[in-house]
C-alpha cells in the first residue's frame, strides 16, 4: 500500500509520539510518506527516525494544495491519512479533487483543542469540525474517543479505534532507586513506598487531588512518599497546597524529567489523576515496569485498566477514594506485584507498537475493501427486542452481530432498537428507532437480508401489538425484495386464534428460513402448520458468547467487595403474576443454600428495572448475607459472574443460558414455557412451574444440583451440542446472503 500522512508539522506530545511510532512500524512493510506543511523540529526528528518526509510549505492555501496534488499524483497513493486541523482540511480538498479514500486520526477532543483561544476556535476549530464530517473515516485514539465520535453523530461504521503503542523492550537500569531519589531531592529510603505521577502541571491533570489523597493516606501509612515529574503553570499552587496540608517534606517536585525510564524504575505505585484523557502514554510506560497503577476513571483509561483485575480506578476528583487505594497498595506488596504483572501482560498483548501497527494496517485494508465493494443491495437489517435494557436481549444482539461480522467483516449492518443511541455506542453499529417506519421501509429495499431475532418474538402473552409489529416487518421485508430469516428464536405461546392464523399465514408466505433455539418451538410450528420456510433446529445465539479471563472476574468481584474465591449461588427473579406470593419462599431457599452448603446468595438481574425490585422482595426476610449485583454493565462480565457460581437458580431464560454456557447446575422456576423448553433441550430436569413452587421442593432441587456439582462433566455433552447447534444460525444466514448474490 502507498499511504500519505498529512500533518501541520508543529505537533508535540502524545500526537507526535503516536505518529512517529506508527510510521516507524508501517514503513517496514508499506510505502509511507509523511507530508508536513512547515519545516522545523518535527520534520527533522521524523527524518532522524528514518521516516520518509516531504515538506510542502507555502503561504497560499490553493498554491499549497496544487503542490500537494502534484506530489500525490507523482508519488501515487492508495489512502490519504490526516492528522490535525491542517491535515484534515488538506485531506478534504484532496478527496474532492482526486477522489482518494481519506481517514483521520482524532488524537483529542476537537471541541477542546483551542480552549481559551477564541479566535483559533472560530477559525481552525470550525474548519476542523467541518473537515472531520467530510472525511471518509475517523480513527479515535482509544475506544473512549471512538465512543465520543459516535455519540456526536459520526456513523459508527466509519469510526475505528486504535491505541497508542509503546516499545516493551526492557529498559536498562541506569541508577538504583535510592540514587535516583537523591538526584531529584526525594527524602526516601528502602522502607519507603513511593507514589509517582508523570504529568504536566496544569488543571486538567488534577494533581491537587493526588496531593490531597496523599495527605490522607500518609496519616495511616507514614512510609508513603510522593514523586511528581513535570512542570507547568500549577507548580506554585501545588507546592503551596503541599505546605498547607503538612506533607511538603514527603512530596518531591522533580520538574521536567528527561530520563523517564529511571523515574518509573524508582517508584512503586504509578498514578494518573486527570479529569480528561484519551489514552495516556504514562500508564503504558508504567506498565512496562510492571507498576501497580491507580488512575481516574476517565476517557480511555477504563479500556486499559480493568478495575480490581490489573489496576485500581477511582472517580475523578475523589481524594478519599484515591487515598484508600494508595493505603491498600502501600500495605500489600503482593497486591502491587499481582496488579503490576497483570497490567504488563495485558499491555504487551494489546498496547505494543507492533499491535498498533497491525491494527492500523487492518483499518487500511478494511477501507480499501469497502471501496471496491459491489454496488446494489448489500448488508443486513436486524430487528428484535433490542435496546430495552434487558441483558438477555442485548446479549442476543451482541452474539448475532459477532456472527454476521465473521461471515463478512465489511458487510453493512443496521439495527432497529428502542434506544438507538445506546445501541450505536454499545455495539458500534448504525441504529434507528424501532418504530421509525420510513427508515426501515427504505432500508428493506437496500439490504440483502432482513434478520428477525432472536428471543421469543412470535408470542402474544406479553403483548399482542409487538407480535403484530414483527409480523408486519416480515411481510414488508419480503415484499421489498429482501431475504428473510428468523434467527435463533423461540415460538409461542400464541393464546389468540386470530394471532395463530395470522402468524401461520405470514411465516408460510414471507419467511425463507427459521432457525429455532429449542425442540418445543419446532413442535409448535408443526402444530400451526408452518411448513413452507426451511426450518432448522439451532440454539440460542448467546451460547457463543466468550467468558472473560479469571483476572477480570476477580476484579469484578473485588469491586463489589466480594471474595473471588468464595462459593456462591445465584438467584435471578423477575416480577410476574404470582411471584410476590413466592418471593419469601425464594429468600428462604437462599438461606437454606447458605446455612446448609455455605453458598453466599447473589442476585444477578437480567433486566434491572424489573429484576432488582423482585430481588429485594425475595431478600427482605433473609438471614443469610447476600448481594444484589445491579451494577454490572457488561454482557461479558455478566457471563463471567455466572462462571463463579456453584448453582444458578432462575426464572429468567438467559440466566439459565449463561449458566449452561459455563457448565454449572441449573434450577429453573418456570413462568413461561420457554424456560422449561430450554432446560429440557439440554437434558436438565430440575425445574418447577412457578405456581407450584414450594420451599421443600426448591430445597430438594438445590440438594440435587449440589450432587451434580460434584460431577464436572455433567453438562459437558449438552453444552457442546448446544454450541454445535448454534452454528446452524450463522450457516443459514450465510446461505441466504450467498443466494441473494447469485
Amino acid at each position: 500500500m502507498k499511504i500519505i500522512h498529512l500533518i501541520s508539522g508543529g505537533d508535540t506530545g502524545g500526537a507526535k509520539t503516536h505518529v512517529f511510532s506508527l510510521l516507524q512500524g508501517l514503513k517496514k512493510t508499506e510505502d509511507v510518506v509523511l507530508v508536513c506543511f512547515r519545516d522545523g523540529p518535527f520534520a527533522g526528528e521524523a527524518r532522524a527516525l528514518g521516516i520518509p518526509t516531504e515538506i510542502i510549505a507555502g503561504r497560499g492555501l490553493f498554491r499549497t494544495l496544487e503542490r500537494l496534488k502534484r506530489f500525490v499524483l507523482a508519488h501515487g497513493c492508495d489512502i490519504v491519512h490526516c492528522h490535525g486541523a491542517r491535515g484534515n482540511l488538506m485531506g478534504c480538498l484532496l478527496k474532492r479533487s482526486l477522489h482518494l479514500p481519506t481517514v483521520t486520526t482524532v488524537h483529542s477532543d476537537y471541541r477542546l483543542d483551542y480552549l481559551g483561544r477564541p479566535f483559533h476556535a472560530l477559525t481552525y476549530g470550525v474548519i476542523n469540525t467541518v473537515a472531520l464530517r467530510l472525511l471518509d473515516y475517523r480513527i479515535g485514539v482509544s475506544d473512549a474517543m471512538q465512543d465520543l465520535l459516535i455519540s456526536r453523530g459520526f456513523p459508527p461504521d466509519t469510526v475505528f479505534a486504535i491505541y497508542n503503542g509503546i516499545d516493551f523492550t526492557p529498559r536498562e537500569r541506569r541508577a538504583g532507586p535510592a540514587e535516583y531519589w537523591r538526584s531529584v531531592g526525594l527524602d526516601a529510603d528502602e522502607e519507603s513506598v513511593v507514589v509517582g505521577i508523570a504529568a504536566r502541571l496544569n488543571p486538567v491533570k488534577d494533581i491537587a487531588t493526588l496531593i490531597r489523597a496523599f495527605a490522607i493516606a500518609e496519616k495511616s501509612c507514614p512510609r508513603l512518599r510522593l514523586l511528581i515529574a513535570g512542570d507547568g503553570p500549577e507548580e506554585s499552587r501545588l507546592r503551596a497546597l503541599s505546605d498547607a496540608l503538612g506533607v511538603a517534606p514527603k512530596v518531591c517536585f522533580a520538574g521536567w524529567v528527561g530520563d523517564m525510564d529511571s523515574f518509573y524504575q524508582s517508584i512503586h505505585i504509578n498514578t494518573l489523576t486527570s479529569l480528561s484523557e484519551t489514552f495516556p502514554y504514562a500508564l503504558t510506560e508504567g506498565a512496562r515496569e510492571k507498576l501497580a497503577t491507580v488512575a481516574s476513571r476517565v476517557g480511555g483509561v477504563p479500556y486499559l485498566i480493568d478495575d480490581g483485575a490489573d489496576g485500581l480506578l477511582f472517580p475523578a476528583g475523589d481524594a478519599e477514594a484515591l487515598a484508600a487505594h494508595l493505603v491498600r497498595l502501600a500495605k500489600d506488596p503482593a497486591l502491587r506485584e499481582t496488579l503490576g504483572r497483570r497490567l504488563y501482560e495485558k499491555s504487551v498483548e494489546k498496547f505494543s507498537i507492533d499491535r498498533t501497527t497491525r491494527t492500523q494496517l487492518a483499518i487500511y485494508r478494511a477501507i480499501l475493501r469497502r471501496r471496491v465493494r459491489p454496488k446494489g443491495r448489500d448488508g443486513v437489517l436486524l430487528c428484535g427486542a433490542y435496546g430495552k435494557n434487558n441483558m438477555g436481549d442485548d446479549a442476543i444482539l451482541k452474539a448475532i452481530l459477532s456472527e454476521l461480522r465473521e461471515i463478512d467483516p465489511d458487510m453493512p449492518l443496521h439495527v432497529l432498537s428502542r434506544r438507538p443511541r445506546q445501541t450505536r455506542l454499545t455495539c458500534r453499529v448504525p441504529a434507528s428507532y424501532t418504530f421509525n417506519f420510513p427508515v426501515f421501509l427504505t432500508r428493506m429495499r437496500r439490504v440483502k437480508l432482513y434478520l428477525n431475532g432472536g428471543g421469543s418474538l412470535m408470542q402474544d402473552i406479553t403483548s399482542r401489538r409487538s407480535l403484530w409489529y414483527y409480523l408486519f416487518t416480515l411481510r414488508a421485508a419480503k415484499k421489498r425484495g429482501a431475504k428473510v430469516i428468523m434467527y435463533g428464536c423461540g415460538i409461542g405461546p400464541l393464546l389468540y386464534e386470530r394471532d395463530r392464523k395470522w402468524t401461520t399465514s405470514i411465516l408460510n408466505r414471507y419467511v425463507d428460513v427459521i432457525t429455532l433455539r429449542d425442540p418445543h418451538s419446532q413442535q409448535f410450528l408443526a402444530t400451526l402448520g408452518i411448513t413452507k420456510p426451511e426450518i432448522r433446529l439451532a440454539a440460542d445465539p448467546t451460547v457463543s458468547l466468550p467468558t472473560p479471563s479469571p483476572a477480570l472476574i476477580d476484579g469484578l468481584f473485588s469491586r463489589f467487595g466480594l471474595d473471588p474465591s468464595a462459593a456462591y449461588i445465584s438467584f435471578t427473579v423477575r416480577d410476574w403474576p404470582g411471584y410476590a406470593e413466592k418471593a419469601q419462599l425464594i429468600g428462604a431457599a437462599a438461606d437454606y443454600a447458605y446455612f446448609t452448603y455455605g453458598l453466599i446468595p447473589l442476585f444477578l438481574p437480567i433486566e434491572r428495572r424489573i429484576d432488582v425490585p423482585a430481588s429485594r422482595l425475595a431478600a427482605e426476610h433473609m438471614r443469610a448475607p447476600y448481594r444484589i449485583l445491579d451494577g454490572i454493565e457488561s454482557i461479558d462480565m455478566t457471563v463471567g459472574a455466572f462462571s463463579r457460581m456453584e448453582i444458578a437458580v432462575s426464572m429468567r431464560l438467559h440466566a439459565l443460558v449463561f449458566g449452561a454456557r459455563v457448565g454449572i447446575p441449573l434450577v429453573g422456576m418456570v413462568y413461561d414455557p420457554k424456560v422449561s423448553a430450554f432446560l429440557a433441550s439440554i437434558g436438565q430436569d430440575l425445574y418447577t412451574q412457578l405456581e407450584k413452587l414450594t420451599l421443600e421442593g426448591l430445597e430438594n432441587q438445590i440438594d440435587r444440583a449440589m450432587e451434580r456439582r460434584r460431577d464436572p462433566g455433567f453438562l459437558r455433552d449438552a453444552v457442546e451440542r448446544l454450541r454445535k447447534l448454534e452454528g446452524e444460525n450463522s450457516a443459514a444466514a450465510r446461505r441466504l446472503l450467498e443466494d441473494h448474490s447469485r
